[in-house]
């Protein structure tokens, strides 16, 4: 027989960590007004143009327009307190009429604001915006901080548009007064990944459209268009979140910044992209629950510019909450990460 040693100082076990996850999305398009039409491309089309499993995204799309049963419970079981929703891929930024996209803008946030009305100690919600015009981008941006009490706004990539250009990244010059807006309003810009505008090369290739690679590139070139724009030299107040540990930016940081000292082209920028990111970015765990990528996030950016995420429903929160539960990291940045950082950016 073996006999155990009695350990008469341990404490209780400890509850489970509590946190707050940033990238949990819904889906709420509408139709245009009597017309019975979707007012743009939806997830659906994505999905089906990726080839995904039929069956998987069944499963997807019943938990992104559920609310009050299977998400709570889902939450409950992963210690998140707050889950802060987001219109799902590609949202807005798939309709190219200005008006059907602002129109949408408008429906969504009103919409996912009842939501968290519903369960306010328990949701948060980042607003959609349609950049067709910015100057109704910012109204709407300031509508939905200021009135409806979200925690800033979630951009889904580039910006289908009607006409020339037929699309558009966020370093588009026009495109300054609703950056000025946010920075303004403290609200922070989260840029989600959807599939690359250029796909020549993935021709043959569908499984490497999607979240298998295509959209860190895509998305990571967006950010990096705003570094290097100088944005953020005219905008130092200006933050914006990365999903997916920062869509492999972190790992790259220092190739990138030595091979743009050597060949600048016409670009010229006051800071390191080390710099920048340390400024005016944070990255979230969405969909990475890598202990090898978290480690070299940490080493680049630092633990004050992560925070945790799941990416439900495309992810499994437990999985995400077991994971940052153990990883081999200091009990002070796990706490960072799960809710401390998310807390103190989003004012939580």
């Amino acid at each position: 027989m073996v006999y155990s040693l009695p350990a008469l100082g341990r404490p209780p076990a400890p509850p489970m960590l509590r946190k707050v996850a940033l990238e949990e999305h819904f889906d709420h398009l509408g139709v245009v007004a009597g017309s019975g039409q979707r007012r743009g491309t939806g997830i659906d089309d994505l999905v089906h143009s990726m080839r995904y499993d039929d069956g998987w995204f069944g499963i997807v799309t019943e938990r992104l327009v559920e609310f009050d049963e299977h998400r709570l419970a889902e939450m409950d079981a992963s210690g998140i307190d707050v889950a802060v929703l987001s219109q799902t891929v590609p949202g807005v930024q798939g309709i190219a009429n200005a008006a059907d996209a602002a129109a949408a803008a408008r429906d969504i946030n009103d919409f996912v604001s009842g939501i968290v009305g519903r369960h306010p100690s328990r949701y948060a919600a980042f607003a959609s915006i349609a950049l067709h015009d910015p100057a109704v981008a910012a109204r709407e941006l300031e509508r939905a901080v200021t009135r409806l009490g979200f925690k800033g706004a979630m951009i889904n990539g580039y910006s289908v548009l009607d006409g020339e250009p037929a699309a558009e990244y966020l370093d588009a010059p026009r495109l300054l007064p609703f950056l000025e807006a946010a920075a303004a309003l403290d609200a922070p810009i989260y840029i989600h990944p959807r599939p690359p505008l250029e796909q020549k090369s993935y021709e043959g290739h569908a499984e490497l459209l999607g979240a298998t690679w295509g959209f860190a590139p895509e998305t990571a070139t967006h950010a990096l268009r705003l570094v290097y724009s100088g944005l953020f030299d005219r905008l130092p107040r200006l933050t914006v979140i990365l999903g997916h540990l920062g869509e492999t930016i972190p790992y790259f940081a220092w190739r990138i910044q030595h091979c743009f000292e050597y060949n600048p082209a016409d670009k010229r920028v006051q800071r390191r992209l080390q710099d920048y990111l340390c400024e005016n970015f944070f990255i979230t765990t969405s969909g990475i629950f890598s202990d090898q990528a978290l480690i070299s996030a940490l080493l680049t950016i630092g633990a004050d510019r992560i925070l945790f995420a799941a990416d439900y429903p495309y992810e499994m929160a437990q999985e995400a909450a077991r994971w940052i539960e153990r990883a081999p990291i200091s009990e002070n940045d796990r706490r960072k990460i799960a809710n401390g950082n998310a807390k103190r950016l989003l004012k939580i």
